[in-house]
């Protein structure tokens, strides 16, 4: 039985810029790996598979906490949900700037990633509280906040890192966060339960999830090292089938799934996520391995680029995929979706080729970068707007979010199996990889990234289908 509740109360521009504020510090918190990652890895002594595995944990969890956040928010309202999860994300920035070793360092990146399922959240406070114009507008500074922040947080932690220490690169961003989220609570006003028609939370489903995915990462990010192991990465892969399986059972008898995977047998949800999930492991070997290229010393075949270097040249590649939205919903009002995608995939395809034959000069990789940044946000902005129009209204945030979460294991997947080549490249006695494991990372998200074009093809050339 659902209950109507009053309407909540309208908010100024104070409360709204406190969502802008906790945006901006978000952002800059959860964007401090990627441009240190090869400093991060030197200190801990880190394997690439294992910093592969670092710069994703924080996605993964995310990925599992949007759906359960989206639906606490709808029995607790939006508020209550968004400072506990905060007061989650603030734990884990203290637990990350304090870690003296990896494992540590990984449980803070998990407890960081509830800031993932606290965005959505921010947007869903801004509905409630003010009318339809102005809370587009308001939605669009909190979102653009939120990438202006990643960008100042990427331009900011190598510098950080390097003239004070790894610790403050965390520490610093998340006394912002902390000082965002006790404004959200001051000034935010409570927003009521939108919704209370007795819908539990899936528990089952997020814990069998969790374990498919954890599992899949450690067979991905492991099974180079465990091939003289066989029956340890035998015992792996069978249990990752059994949470699969698991997980796919519970989902499809759930009253209330977390992931509705009868939605998938809908066209357009299902082609979309296969292109997604496709596109996703092309664009994170550009993430993942242009900045270790950079790293690379420069008396090898690299750069030797620092830190605060790294930040800096990946800044045109954060620009791009800033503009990639806007430039995509044009394209996708103007041309459809299934042009839209087709110019994305061979944009990032060429991209990633010309990363495999060129990339002897520090332009090279800005530009390849660049260009998969901008190709990615072209696609994923097309495929999630075809979704969310071809599917009735009540089922739009359901089939939304299963291309979200495809998004994000698909570059999880990417991240770790590059990571892998890379371990696997790296000779025995050297923390160098060899320059061809960076050229086969390359050319193999190349090959499945063109690969989706087969999907491509079967699309409709409107945004229904």
């Amino acid at each position: 039985m659902t209950t109507t509740h009053a309407p909540a109360p309208p908010i100024g521009k104070a409360a709204v810029g406190a969502l802008g504020a906790l945006a901006v510090s978000t952002g800059a918190l959860e964007s401090v790996v990627t441009p240190t990652l090869p400093l991060l890895q030197r200190e801990l002594d880190m394997s690439p598979a294992e910093g592969a595995l670092l710069s994703i944990v924080l996605l993964v969890t995310g990925a599992l906490i949007t759906p359960i956040a989206g639906k606490l928010g709808d029995r607790y309202g939006g508020k209550r949900v968004v400072v506990r999860l905060m007061g989650v994300v603030c734990a884990g920035g203290l637990v990350s700037a304090l870690a003296p070793n990896l494992p540590v360092l990984l449980l803070g990146q998990v407890l960081q990633g509830a800031m993932v399922g606290a965005l959505p959240l921010s947007f869903i406070l801004v509905r409630a509280h003010l009318p339809a114009g102005e809370s587009k507008v308001a939605i669009g500074v909190v979102s653009g906040l939120f990438v202006g922040g990643a960008m100042a947080g990427t331009l900011a932690a190598g510098p950080v890192a390097e003239g004070l220490s790894r610790h403050w690169m965390f520490a610093l961003p998340t006394f912002a966060v902390i000082g965002a989220t006790v404004l959200v609570h001051r000034l935010m006003p409570h927003d009521p339960p939108r919704r209370t028609d007795g819908a539990g939370i899936d528990w089952p489903g997020l814990v069998l999830l969790s374990g498919t995915l954890v599992t899949l990462m450690l067979v991905l990010g492991l099974g180079a090292d465990l091939v003289a192991q066989p029956l340890v990465l035998l015992g792996l892969v069978v249990l990752l089938a059994a949470f699969g399986t698991g997980w796919v059972a519970v989902e499809r008898r759930a009253a209330s799934p977390m992931v509705d995977l009868r939605m998938l047998t809908r066209p357009a949800v299902g082609k979309s996520c296969v292109l997604t999930f496709l596109i996703c492991v092309g664009t994170s070997a550009a993430t993942y391995l242009v900045p270790q290229l950079f790293a690379v010393p420069a008396d090898t075949y690299g750069f030797g680029a620092s830190a605060t270097e790294i930040g800096f040249f990946l800044l045109p590649g954060a620009l791009a995929a800033s503009l990639a939205g806007p430039i995509s919903g044009i394209g996708v009002r103007r041309l459809g979706s299934r042009a839209v995608v087709t110019a994305g995939v061979l944009l990032m395809a060429v991209g990633l080729l010309g990363l495999a034959a060129a990339h002897t000069e520090i332009w090279h990789l800005v530009v390849g970068k660049a260009l998969v940044a901008l190709a990615n946000g072209l696609c994923v902005t097309a495929m999630v707007t075809r979704t969310a129009t071809s599917v009735d209204l009540g089922d739009t945030g359901i089939a939304t979010g299963l291309v979200l979460v495809t998004r994000v294991i698909g570059f999880a997947v990417g991240v770790q199996v590059t990571g892998a080549i890379l371990t696997a490249g790296t000779p025995s006695g050297s923390k160098i990889p060899a320059e061809s494991a960076f050229v086969a990372g390359f050319v193999l998200a190349a090959a499945v990234t063109a690969l989706s074009l087969l999907v491509v093809r079967t699309m409709s050339k409107g945004v229904k289908e």
